[in-house]
């Protein structure tokens, strides 16, 4: 696999081996002992699929006592896939990193713990799968609006279909630290 940096130096595209023969094609979605061969340490502990219209903007979310590690990667068809740093230590705090991930390039996006993920479907249709570090825990979500201009993502689509939930996100500037994603915690 290949590693290819973006904005921000923790979250990371990776590419990996495609080996192609008449048959069709193969390659590894995950090996763990390659993973953290590359310094990917994260232990995924549940996948999750999200299958999504064009136009479609689904985030920004984390969870904050409970933070995960998200290896995404579209199965069919495209999108645009975004990480927001939230660690407020970091000299990126608030900035944003994305890539497009298709199932031509078959990228994956590597975003640790500390950032909010979203993305939107360029595509008729999108089945985005994502590993996470730590189960989904609901009582625990957060989230920041899309559309927030302190943050001031790029999106590649002007009007998106946003879930209500998500229209009512706040904005980086009202949220305090204990909304911040922080250190696990242990059971």
């Amino acid at each position: 696999m290949k590693i290819k940096s973006t904005a921000l130096v923790d979250v990371l595209i990776i590419e990996p081996a495609v080996f192609s023969d008449i048959r069709g094609e193969f390659f590894e979605i995950y090996h763990r002992t390659r993973f953290r061969g590359k310094g990917l340490g994260s232990d995924f502990v549940q996948d999750n699929l999200s299958v999504s219209k064009k136009g479609v903007l689904r985030g920004l979310h984390y969870q904050v006592k409970h933070p995960q590690a998200k290896l995404i990667q579209v199965i069919a068809g495209e999108v645009f896939d975004v990480a927001v740093d939230l660690r407020p230590e970091s000299n990126t705090f608030g900035k944003w990193a994305g890539a497009i991930l298709s199932d031509q390039n078959r990228y994956q996006l590597y975003i640790p713990e500390g950032f909010a993920h979203g993305f939107c479907v360029l595509s008729e249709t999108a089945h985005v799968v994502y590993k996470c570090s730590d189960y989904y825990h609901p009582e625990d979500e957060g989230g920041i609006i899309w559309s927030d201009a302190r943050i001031n993502i790029d999106w590649p689509i002007r009007k998106p279909v946003v879930s209500e939930k998500d229209r009512g996100l706040p904005q980086l500037k009202d949220l305090t630290p204990d909304h911040l994603p922080g250190l696990k915690e242990t059971a």
